[in-house]
């Protein structure tokens, strides 16, 4: 099982033309591996931890929904404004969709915060969590390291530059990914400038 906060209840309404949904889960008592998404000081995670993301992973890209964390006609559009790649065919999967530091607990692992899982590119979750964790160097290397065999990939690329996009997209309005920009954008230029179509080391 994906290790997540039990649902204890939920709510659908309709209301002045919009449908809404109100989702009750458990209270994880486990703290966040950092109070806000993007990682600042080195975090001690053990090789149990990865292998539990590994595997929760894993097991979320198994599930059939019709839901979308990203939608195609979005990347197609602001893909080639924000790093002026177009992208080509497209591998989707199932993501969590926002997987950044204050939504995965330390020790134990948890996944918080499932508002906006759904289909997503190839890559999607793992470099969102790489580029939230680019100012700590060693946590950043060792998410490629850890994800090679996806973000490494055509594929995957296309994923990362999904991910790069958003945040540069909302660097102007929100102040955690105006920080996490400069980095994006010399990472991205790295990207772009890769043969292989596969992302260079965090280093």
């Amino acid at each position: 099982m994906v290790p997540r906060p039990r649902l204890l209840g939920l709510c659908d309404w309709s209301a002045d033309g919009w449908d809404y949904r109100a989702e009750h889960y458990e209270f994880v008592t486990t703290p966040p591996v950092a109070k806000s998404p993007v990682l600042h000081d080195h975090a001690e995670l053990p090789d149990t931890w990865w292998q539990d993301l590994h595997q929760a992973l894993a097991r979320i890209a198994l599930v059939r929904t019709d839901r979308q964390a990203v939608r195609e006609q979005y990347i197609r559009r602001r893909l080639p404004e924000f790093t002026g790649v177009t992208p080509g065919e497209i591998i989707w999967t199932t993501a969590h969709g926002d997987l950044h530091w204050a939504n995965l607990t330390s020790a134990s692992l948890t996944l918080l915060d499932w508002k906006g899982w759904g289909t997503a590119p190839l890559g999607y979750d793992a470099a969102n969590l790489y580029l939230h964790s680019l100012p700590v160097p060693d946590i950043a290397e060792r998410i490629r390291k850890e994800f090679a065999h996806v973000l490494d990939t055509p594929a995957g690329r296309i994923g990362e530059l999904t991910a790069c996009t958003e945040i540069l997209q909302a660097a102007a309005r929100v102040p955690f990914y105006a920080e996490l920009a400069d980095g994006v954008r010399h990472h991205l230029s790295r990207l772009k400038n890769s043969r292989s179509g596969s992302a260079p080391s965090g280093r």
